[in-house]
């Protein structure tokens, strides 16, 4: 089986990731991607760096748990997730979730799902460096909100 989930410091290629996760497998027809980049300004303020940090072991088990939910509610062939952690500038690729299946339906669902649940459940912690000093970001109202639609609150996989 090839990883699934990979939290890292260093960069991603995401043509890379999707060629291993569609490779030898004659049953995928669509691989949809999101790739999440850090901006330079939230809520109205300027970023100037974002530094995320994660419990190791504890990150992997989750994202891997949900990848497990996503092969439950969609018919998707695979699924990768790669979360980056440490010191990150704006511009700096953060996150990439693909997901293969046969259809491009499944893929999409499976993505979006992935991703609302990577914004507001996975165990990290983002904290940003502004012109006022450095904050911690919480997840938005409209990411919990983003969870209903596929019956998970907060805490509950399912």
């Amino acid at each position: 089986m090839s990883i699934r989930v990979s939290i890292q410091t260093d960069d991603f290629n995401l043509s890379q990731e999707v060629e291993a996760l569609r490779l030898h497998d004659p049953h995928v027809g669509a691989v949809c991607t999101f790739t999440g980049i850090v901006r330079d300004r939230n809520d109205g303020l300027s970023v100037r760096s974002m530094e995320l940090e994660h419990y190791p072991g504890m990150t992997e088990k989750a994202i891997e748990a949900m990848i497990d939910e996503a092969h439950k509610r969609f018919d998707i062939c695979g699924a990768r997730v790669i979360h980056r952690v440490g010191l990150l500038q704006p511009l700096d690729q953060i996150v990439m979730v693909a997901v293969s299946s046969a259809h491009r339906s499944e893929s999409f669902q499976a993505c979006e799902f992935l991703m609302d649940y990577l914004k507001t459940q996975a165990p990290f912690w983002k904290k940003e460096q502004t012109p006022d000093g450095a904050r911690w970001v919480d997840a938005r109202v409209s990411d919990d909100a983003a969870l209903v639609r596929w019956g998970i609150t907060a805490g509950n996989v399912g």
